[in-house]
């Protein structure tokens, strides 16, 4: 026998009186659930030249909803991954997290960030950052006397 699309409309109707009511009080206490997520990232080194290698896990998001920034020691990988359409639908487990993301990777060493590159499969982003190299010039430092 198939569900009661009456119960399932009050159900739905319940959920959202009870989001508005209680919604606003969760978020300025702090209890409300976080809106948004962070990737989940793999950061490793190889190569000759050397590499920083870093995977993010972006299943479900679009390459053009993504934007990369390198500063410093620091990649800055930020987009959002939308919702599907609800209409009609109850969920009963919700476990994909949606919405705004913002995910700060710092890297253990000096990079040429005109020299990145980045590519998007399976819903991998890969940024490969080649390492700057150490400048191993000896430069002579004069010493001055103190005195005048």
């Amino acid at each position: 026998m198939p569900p009661d699309r009456d119960l399932f409309a009050n159900f739905e109707r319940m959920r959202r009186d009870i989001d508005e009511l209680f919604g606003d009080v969760f978020e300025r206490t702090g209890f409300a659930p976080r809106r948004g997520f962070s990737p989940h990232v793999d950061v490793f080194y190889c190569g000759d030249p050397p590499l920083a290698t870093v995977k993010a896990e972006l299943a479900g998001v679009g390459i053009d909803e993504v934007g990369l920034e390198i500063r410093g020691r620091q990649l800055l990988i930020a987009g959002q991954r939308r919702s599907s359409d609800a209409g009609g639908r109850l969920y009963q487990q919700i476990e994909i997290e949606r919405g705004p993301f913002r995910r700060v990777v710092e890297l253990g060493a000096d990079v040429v960030a005109e020299r990145a590159r980045a590519t998007y499969e399976d819903g991998i982003l890969r940024v490969e950052i080649p390492l700057a190299q150490a400048d191993d010039a000896v430069r002579r430092v004069p010493i001055e006397s103190g005195q005048a």
